[in-house]
């Protein structure tokens, strides 16, 4: 069986993350998207169809053309015309039924198994608030009636997750659909049409869904695989003045010098330099080449490879981009002193982000200076420089090269 990945999108939602790298090599745990896509396919498809557009080399480059047995092939979406239109872009490829994925979701295994063994079907998932989602109404058997998109009066909570098996048939209906009134083809369209033939069903989700709209959710899908796929291991140097508390893998390289407390669970990549008498609390993900220095302390976030906290920081609740440098007594807020969800700007709108402590989301190669304070849920964009005893109150998102 063949399946397609819908990974050509820009993802402007999830900047400035995304400025320098596609989403699907967004990484949890150390291990980009896609790479966790492939492995939940493994045993169901023998060959996946990539759609690629933005910065499509870097995914080119990254994954080549096959994964642990798997085939991988790469058709290119000029225009991000809609998830159909993307679909559309594998039907020269395609050679029968075919599950399709978006591609910045993460699906269990086991589900995506189960979806595979019907035809013209979708995967759908319990939700608390289904006036957010595309809602699936069902009949007793399971057979799609309607699907709504944020429906005011949800006629249940099965929730659209993007997850899809088509039959070649599909592409038949997507050539003939009209824009949708944001001038997209629409797959979810042509869903409705086969629910309309009373051809089209939906298999309940048992595991796992985490969907990456936007970057606290990377946040909040490392939390899950920290508690559920984190295998202990320690490959490091390990001072014996050090302490390390719970479970944790530390990897090949790693020095973990005097006054380190690691308590986990946490994930530190290869030849990583941690310490002296530096604090790494739980759910924080260190990757590859990362440094943590003396009075340092990181709490619950990310550091993308090369980033460094290297003196008397304070990072909580963050995403810290690959190879940015913290200057001394950089700190960054995560929390309001009113204790309300905190609200950040995303394509110049407010978003609640559902969250009552989030800190900064810094993107690649950004430098600060000594003493800069970060509000929270500030974001910085990729390239910059703060000014020493900067007050960072709101986004920056001049690109420097």
């Amino acid at each position: 069986m063949q399946a397609v990945i819908m990974a050509a999108g820009q993802s402007t939602r999830t900047w400035p993350l995304t400025l320098t790298r596609p989403k699907p090599l967004l990484p949890v745990m150390g291990t980009p998207l896609l790479e966790l896509q492939l492995r939940a396919l493994q045993g169901i498809a023998d060959e996946t169809v990539i759609v690629v557009g933005y910065l499509s080399d870097m995914i080119h480059e990254r994954f080549g053309d096959a994964f642990a047995g798997m085939r991988l092939r790469y058709v290119e979406q000029r225009e991000q015309l809609g998830t159909g239109h993307a679909v559309l872009q594998a039907a020269e490829v395609v050679q029968g039924p075919f599950i399709a994925l978006n591609g910045d979701d993460l699906y269990d295994p086991a589900d995506l198994k189960r979806l595979a063994a019907l035809d013209n079907a979708a995967l759908a998932h319990e939700v608390d608030e289904p006036e957010r989602f595309g809602i699936f109404e069902v009949d007793a058997k399971n057979r799609v009636i309607q699907l709504e998109e944020k429906p005011q009066q949800p006629q249940s909570n099965l929730a659209n997750v993007g997850a899809y098996k088509f039959t070649r048939d599909v592409f038949g209906i997507l050539e003939t659909l009209s824009p949708s009134p944001r001038g997209e083809i629409e797959v979810t369209d042509a869903v409705q049409t086969l629910a309309d033939r009373d051809a089209f069903y939906v298999v309940r989700g048992k595991g796992y869904y985490l969907s990456i709209g936007y970057p606290w959710h990377l946040l909040e899908a490392t939390a899950y695989w920290l508690d559920h796929f984190l295998t202990p291991t320690i490959e490091a140097e390990i001072d014996p003045l050090a302490r390390v508390n719970g479970p944790v893998h530390i990897g090949a390289g790693t020095i973990i010098r005097p006054g380190v407390v690691i308590d986990g669970p946490v994930f530190i990549g290869e030849n990583c330099c941690l310490g002296p008498n530096c604090w790494i609390r739980p759910y924080t993900v260190l990757d590859n080449e990362c440094r943590v220095g003396h009075a340092s302390e990181i709490k619950a976030s990310i550091f993308f490879e090369g980033a460094a906290a290297p003196h008397q920081n304070y990072v909580g609740d963050s995403i810290i981009g690959a190879h940015a440098n913290l200057g001394c007594g950089t700190n960054t807020a995560n929390l309001r002193h009113d204790q309300q969800p905190i609200r950040t700007l995303i394509q110049d709108k407010f978003v609640d982000t559902g969250r009552v402590k989030l800190g900064a989301i810094i993107g690649d190669h950004v430098h600060t200076g000594i003493n800069t304070s970060i509000y929270p849920g500030r974001k910085i964009w990729p390239g910059h420089t703060t000014l020493p005893g900067s007050a960072i109150r709101f986004d920056i998102t001049q690109w420097q090269e």
